[in-house]
């Protein structure tokens, strides 16, 4: 979902990659060759996606530290030393900065 586009490793340059159209463009396809009883879940579906497409920037870098947080096993708050430190022993390429940038944001975003 990350990844470096600076050469500078102090940094902050992260990259949110979405696929939402792709995935939304096939949902559609589906949508047109779907049955009757397809139509309902396969319309459910395409309202998730276009939730999802629409989250800002910010929720989806929140979302991923959390989650690595979490995978990592670290349950408190993602801005204070021990989070931050989680965060960079399960993501090793993140610069102390990125790290403490994202577990701000983190800190901060919409639910």
């Amino acid at each position: 979902m990350f990844g470096s586009l600076g050469s500078k490793k102090d940094q902050l340059n992260v990259l949110v990659l979405r696929d939402a159209d792709a995935i939304g463009a096939a949902l559609r396809q589906a949508l047109a060759e779907a049955s009757e009883e397809e139509r309902p879940g396969l319309e459910r579906a395409a309202a998730l996606i276009e939730q999802a497409a629409a989250a800002h920037d910010d929720d989806l870098r929140a979302r991923w530290v959390r989650g690595r947080l979490a995978a990592a096993g670290y349950e408190g708050t993602p801005d204070s030393v021990a989070g931050i430190k989680a965060l960079r022993q399960a993501e090793p390429g993140l610069s102390l900065l990125a790290a403490t940038q994202l577990a701000k944001a983190a800190a901060s975003a919409r639910d």
